[in-house]
């Protein structure tokens, strides 16, 4: 009963990663239910939440992407940096987003996210994963609601159906600061078969890949969204949003107060710039 009441409660609120996050983060809630209450077109009733919990089991690619425990070995007051590379970033189409980690392994899921903007309030309390993946998928959703006249919820829906299906995991060897790492690469298409895709067909064939590396601090080594050109022609594609791993950054706990100290053991260089196509083109720091 009490996880019937808790899927329904979450089937009622507003559709975003924060509720599924709170709703992973109950144990007493199967995360096929908390998924689907979050994503699902209709609300999640008592009698279906057991059917959406047998018959909608978490996929291997949403176990990688949302639940798995990114920032395992993350000590506190360690910043992730990354590049986005967007047409809309600027200056110079490029912005530099910092995850700093204040908790160990970010326990508390309560890692600060910023952008050349300042802090970015996301909505992933409960989510083991690393928050960048969040804050891309909420920028990108935000700029299809934008640009289409569409609903958020609608996206988030066409995209969750898609981890659902069940897409490959592909091992793939890239390289990072100059390593070779091996990585896990998910490839999806959420407007492919959409039935509403007539009401944006130039978007139908937009492609996310997802680019995850146990070597890499934080797994993120990369997460790339493209729109094709003309007859599904991604070699010259209208519009390319890449965020790459750059680098790890040891800060130190600033003293009672004091401000904040500035970083040590930073790169001694720059970090190389990202390709937008290219996928992992990204520096990091040595821990």
């Amino acid at each position: 009963m009490r996880a019937a009441r808790v899927a329904m409660s979450r089937a009622s609120l507003r559709a975003s990663w924060h509720e599924l996050g709170r709703a992973i983060g109950v144990a007493v809630v199967p995360a096929a239910v908390a998924i689907a209450a979050v994503f699902a077109a209709s609300p999640v009733t008592s009698a279906n939440a057991a059917q959406a919990a047998a018959s909608d089991p978490i996929t291997p690619a949403e176990q990688l992407i949302f639940m798995a425990a990114h920032m395992q070995g993350i000590a506190p007051q360690t910043e992730l940096d990354y590049t986005m590379a967007s047409p809309d970033a600027k200056p110079a189409g490029e912005d530099r987003v910092r995850v700093l980690v204040t908790s160990p392994n970010n326990a508390k899921a309560d890692a600060q996210v910023s952008d050349g903007t300042g802090a970015v309030p996301l909505p992933n309390s409960g989510l083991q994963c690393n928050p960048v993946i969040i804050y891309f998928l909420e920028r990108d959703i935000a700029e299809m609601e934008r640009l289409t006249g569409g609903k958020k919820r609608y996206f988030q829906q066409r995209l969750r159906l898609a981890l659902a299906a069940g897409p490959t995991i592909e091992t793939v060897r890239r390289e990072v600061d100059g390593k070779p790492v091996t990585a896990q690469q998910i490839v999806v298409q959420p407007y492919l078969h959409d039935p509403n895709a007539a009401r944006f067909p130039e978007y139908t064939g937009k492609r996310y890949t997802f680019l995850l590396a146990s070597a890499v601090p934080g797994r993120v080594v990369q997460i790339r969204s493209e729109v094709p050109g003309a007859n599904n022609d991604f070699a010259h594609p209208v519009r390319v949003e890449t965020l790459s791993y750059q680098a790890e950054v040891r800060k130190l706990a600033p003293a009672p107060g004091a401000p904040a100290s500035g970083p040590i053991n930073a790169p001694t260089g720059a970090p190389a710039k990202p390709q937008a196509n290219a996928p992992a083109d990204a520096t990091h720091a040595s821990r």
